[in-house]
């Protein structure tokens, strides 16, 4: 089965980086939910969370605002601010 490489940066640092099956956030269209395969996409993102599905659990954070960009089963993150216990 076929993954995501997922990004997720705040404007200070690399929050986390890995392999996943799904990301699930919020933009200002609505809900997002991204799968591999995904059509190429450029969303801005709204406060809230975004969840990150792995292979051994699901990374959960709180982001402000920014953007997601799905390319060829990459996926980036980009926010002014990450909130969350589940991340390093």
């Amino acid at each position: 089965m076929s993954e995501l490489h997922v990004e997720l940066v705040a404007a200070d640092r690399k929050v986390w980086e890995g392999a996943a099956r799904q990301v699930s956030a919020r933009s200002m269209a609505g809900e997002l939910g991204i799968l591999p395969g995904h059509t190429p996409l450029l969303a801005v993102l709204v406060s809230g969370d975004v969840r990150i599905e792995t292979g051994s659990g699901r990374e959960v954070v709180t982001v402000d605002s920014g953007f997601l960009s799905v390319d060829h089963d990459n996926v980036t993150i980009v926010a002014e601010s990450v909130e969350g216990a589940s991340v390093a």
